[in-house]
């Protein structure tokens, strides 16, 4: 059995109960977003802007867990690939435009960490969990798209 068969279903299990799923799904990516966007936002040691000046924890974030995807599934790693670049390319923007990242990473996790509550009816635990498997959630909405125009993963 590989990670994938193991994780998704299991994730899917406890998700069958959304309590509003519109709300829940438009919060998975604003937490991702906030998130990373914190990373990308915290200090970096000198070495890093050696190597290279996008070098961060943020963007060291994301190269994880795409190599992490293309570990699980083949398929899911290459449509979250422009996910993944699109976080990277918003990062950079807001980290180039003179906008607060900081305060606009933490106002889009505290958004989305809402919008977990109100999707998953409120339950602290149910949102905890949720911000621990907080990358497998866009493989997850994608593999529920996947399913429903038939492509395997």
């Amino acid at each position: 059995m590989t990670d994938i068969d193991n994780w998704l279903p299991r994730y899917e299990q406890s998700h069958e109960s959304l309590h509003n799923p519109v709300v829940y799904w438009a919060a998975i990516p604003m937490v991702v977003v906030g998130m990373t966007g914190l990373l990308w936002a915290a200090p970096v040691p000198a070495e890093f802007l050696e190597i290279s000046p996008l070098l961060n924890w943020g963007s060291a974030f994301l190269m994880v867990t795409a190599i992490y995807y293309f570990i699980i599934s083949l398929s899911l790693a290459i449509g979250l690939l422009p996910f993944l670049l699109g976080l990277a390319a918003i990062h950079m923007w807001v980290a180039n435009s003179g906008y607060p990242a900081l305060g606009i990473a933490t106002g889009l996790l505290v958004a989305g960490t809402v919008g977990l509550a109100l999707g998953r009816n409120g339950s602290p635990r149910a949102v905890a969990e949720d911000l621990q498997l907080m990358m497998l959630g866009p493989a997850w909405l994608l593999s529920v798209m996947y399913k429903r125009f038939g492509i395997p993963f």
